[in-house]
């Protein structure tokens, strides 16, 4: 058996902070931030808010187009890079939270590569027969760890959670394939410092590094579009397809400039690109299923289309998925 996305679903915090709200946090501008990103608002969860009340609320969407109840979920796997707390895992605290008392649950952390991971993670399980019915998820509550002091990330981030429902069918229908990447000799490109047993204070009282996002732009802007370009391409090699089949390409969504390049190298015309950069800002994991589900909403992404999807991120991590829906 094989998998195949059964329902979509999303969440996004009512709070928005525009580009011109963020001029009065950092030196920036509304003209500059849509030049250079695409961007002109994000999402703000309330402070103090888990990222898992996003993630819950994704799920019961995706669960409710899909029909299906939560006691019938085996699995749930969320992608986040902002948890809850160190442990228990987020997916515990949403296997609560809907009540989905026969799921097994984990977190996954790949950056803005989450989803595609958990989305390759839960289709392997279901291969393997440890489930039928499995709940991925991409959440981040990713304004928890940025610096408004730095202009050159905290103006790319917003909140928000995406998740889908995959559910058995026969083999060569849903999900085609999925190809996912790392090269941790490039980690110092884009990480998070703080948090972690490498960067801890000490108990003579040494501060530990500020728990913020730190990023070399130019670096990342090149490694993402060569690799975003590379994957996508082989999951099309790979099941005997080329780009003109894609009906709709969802890459992650991070900058507008990546965005366009990625499409440009691999040769997928802007109106078969799907891009809401503009109103979320780069919700990291939560990016490309957020994105599916308003594609969906959309009348974009319909049964039977072949959609591809691409991301890239801090890891250094990247990956691709191509579904037939």
């Amino acid at each position: 058996m094989g998998t195949r996305i059964s329902g979509v679903g999303m969440y996004a915090p009512p709070r928005v902070m525009s580009n011109k709200d963020l001029e009065k946090l950092v030196e920036t501008s509304d003209e500059w931030i849509r030049e250079r990103t695409g961007i002109e608002e994000r999402r703000v969860a309330k402070q103090g808010t888990p990222t898992s009340d996003l993630a819950a609320e994704a799920a019961r969407c995706a669960l409710e187009d899909a029909g299906i109840a939560p006691d019938a979920v085996d699995i749930i796997v969320v992608a986040t890079f902002t948890p809850d707390m160190l442990f228990p895992s987020t997916a515990c605290f949403v296997q609560s939270k809907i009540r989905a008392k026969n799921a097994f649950a984990f977190d996954i952390s790949a950056a803005c590569t989450g989803f595609v991971y958990a989305l390759s993670i839960a289709d392997a399980l279901i291969r393997a027969g440890r489930g039928k019915t499995a709940l991925v998820i991409g959440a981040e509550i990713v304004t928890s760890i940025l610096d408004y002091t730095d202009r050159n990330t905290c103006i790319l981030f917003g909140d928000g959670a995406g998740a889908v429902v995959l559910t058995e069918c026969p083999e060569g229908e849903g999900l085609l394939s999925c190809h996912t990447y790392s090269d941790g000799d490039l980690w110092g490109y884009l990480h998070g410092p703080g948090g972690g047993t490498a960067a801890a204070g000490t108990p003579d009282g040494e501060e530990a590094p500020k728990r913020v996002i730190t990023m070399s732009g130019n670096e990342v802007f090149k490694h993402a579009v060569t690799r975003m370009g590379e994957v996508s391409l082989e999951a099309l090699a790979v099941n005997g397809f080329t780009k003109d089949d894609v009906d709709l390409f969802i890459p992650h969504q991070a900058n507008l400039r990546i965005i366009k390049s990625v499409g440009k190298r691999i040769g997928i015309p802007d109106e078969r690109v799907f891009i809401n950069l503009a109103q979320y800002g780069n919700t990291s994991a939560a990016s490309i299923p957020i994105a599916l589900a308003e594609a969906r909403a959309q009348g974009r992404c319909k049964k039977g289309d072949l959609v591809l999807m691409a991301a890239f991120g801090g890891g250094l991590t990247w990956g691709s998925a191509l579904v037939r829906m």
